[in-house]
């Protein structure tokens, strides 16, 4: 018994003396912050924007002076026949909606609108516009400030799809600004969507669409459709009413 008793007692302590060997030589050799530091790529350098002034890596899709970006998009040959005033674009009803040159798929998008000062209709009839991603899932414009209409249909909606966190709208007639963040949706080889896309929306500085998914095209009746598809334009709606539209960039993500 006494010699059974010993051998447990070296081997508990031959036991202690291995592990306290082994703390020993990791604290003998801890990592190095070296080890977890990465050096490229190197991030390169973007000049943040000042006042109306937009990053220096950003595409001007509007500089208030001309049309040069964008075209009707009826017919995709013609210049757009909204009005320029004072340094914004102003829809023309009944001239149709009008869609940049370029085509995107991620982006970063910073556009400012405004809807008339006087106030005139009620609902969906009142300032009523729409900014189309890829030309085909549309961030609801609309004079929102003391104006009831459907929540999914209200400014900062995506449109007839997800109602936005909160009502940022500024009143009639005052400039408004929307940062938006898009990621367009992948489709794989045969067609089928692999992932929707997803937008982030801030209005006047207020975060109203936080990474929401969009579940597909932008439908008055009926419900979203996915249909492979790959860039698109930017693409601003004539509803019929003077929305106006000015300082408008756009960074590729």
């Amino acid at each position: 018994m006494k010699m059974k008793k010993i051998n447990i007692l070296l081997l508990i302590f031959t036991c202690c003396t291995l592990m306290a060997g082994s703390c020993f030589g990791q604290q003998q050799n801890p990592p190095k912050p070296e080890e977890t530091e990465v050096w490229e790529p190197e991030p390169k350098v973007v000049t943040p924007g000042e006042g109306t002034k937009p990053p220096s890596d950003a595409l001007v899709l509007f500089d208030g002076k001309d049309f040069s970006n964008w075209v009707s998009a009826k017919d995709r040959s013609n210049t757009p026949k909204w009005t320029i005033k004072d340094g914004a674009m102003i829809v023309e009803r009944g001239t149709g909606d009008i869609v940049t040159k370029q085509t995107f798929g991620d982006f970063q998008l910073h556009i400012e609108w405004k809807t008339p000062e006087k106030v005139e209709g009620e609902g969906q009839g009142r300032g009523n516009s729409g900014i189309f991603l890829q030309e085909r899932y549309e961030v609801q414009v609309l004079d929102s400030y003391q104006n009831r209409t459907y929540s999914n249909g209200q400014a900062g909606s995506i449109y007839k799809q997800s109602i936005p966190l909160v009502n940022a709208c500024r009143k009639p007639g005052e400039w408004q600004t929307y940062d938006i963040i898009y990621t367009a949706p992948r489709f794989r080889w045969n067609g089928s969507l692999e992932s929707p896309a997803r937008v982030t929306v801030i209005h006047n500085g207020v975060l109203i669409q936080n990474n929401t998914v969009i579940h597909g095209t932008t439908e008055y009746i009926g419900t979203p459709k996915n249909i492979a598809h790959g860039k698109g334009g930017i693409r601003l709606q004539d509803h019929g009413n003077p929305v106006s539209y000015r300082n408008i960039w756009i960074r590729e993500l």
